[in-house]
């Protein structure tokens, strides 16, 4: 089995190559924000890898006030700390981040447009900053603002393990996937889903797809595509957009 670094590496890589296909997939395809207690600094993606939902992938980096660190991938989730000057440190490069984006809340590095992230830092209010191209051709007087969106878009640490969600946001839309489809087997009906996000604990999401990567089902005579995002701790799931 290949080093969990190896893992990262290779998920990273394919995020990098297809965040977005199109204009207008940049604009819906990234994934609804929603509340995290605490939270320092949010950074979401829409993954690149085929076939996935980007609506239900998992942030690609939160730190929280004391120092709890996520990452995410498609669909995994690893967790683990940052110690006191590690965490002030990174939020004096986001502070600098939010300031050279203005009032505007945009920052273009160059290169293909359609790269699109998004960059929360919720003690400052609930605005966010839309990057947009490749960090590796911002222009220099960008190129540490870009180093640090490359990090957190890659970011490493010695204390990341796999996390495991306590729950999970399900959410449904009336489509078909390619093969075969499963039952609907949650405690609600999937009309319910369709109007907006379930939570559901980790038992009953034991056996499904999870983040990104969506599942069929059949109920009566429709199929839906169905996802199950991972919530962080005391996370709020978003309402349908």
């Amino acid at each position: 089995m290949a080093p969990m670094a190896q893992i990262r590496g290779r998920e990273v890589a394919a995020w990098f190559v297809g965040l977005l296909l199109a204009a207008a997939a940049a604009t819906v395809a990234a994934p609804p924000a929603a509340e995290i207690p605490d939270a320092l600094i949010v950074l979401e993606t829409a993954p690149g890898t085929p076939g996935s939902d980007p609506t239900s992938a998992p942030p690609r980096f939160v730190l929280l006030k004391d120092g709890q660190l996520f990452v995410g991938g498609t669909g995994r989730l690893e967790a683990g700390r940052l110690d006191k000057p590690e965490v002030q440190a990174l939020r004096r490069r986001a502070d600098a981040l939010r300031k050279a984006a203005g009032r505007v809340g945009t920052l273009a590095f160059g290169g293909d447009e359609h790269r699109v992230a998004r960059l929360r830092l919720p003690e400052d209010g609930p605005g966010e900053i839309t990057i947009t191209g490749d960090p590796a051709l911002a222009p220099p007087a960008l190129r540490p603002l870009a180093g640090l969106v490359s990090e957190l878009l890659s970011f490493d640490h010695p204390s990341l393990s796999p996390y495991t969600p306590g729950s999970y946001a399900v959410r449904a839309r009336e489509g078909d996937l390619v093969g075969g489809c499963r039952p609907w087997r949650f405690p609600f009906s999937v009309e319910d889903a369709l109007s907006g996000p379930r939570v559901v604990t980790a038992g009953e999401a034991e056996g499904w797809p999870t983040g990104a990567w969506p599942a069929s089902v059949c109920a009566g005579d429709k199929r839906y595509v169905v996802t199950l995002r991972p919530l962080l701790p005391g996370e709020r799931p978003a309402p349908r957009e």
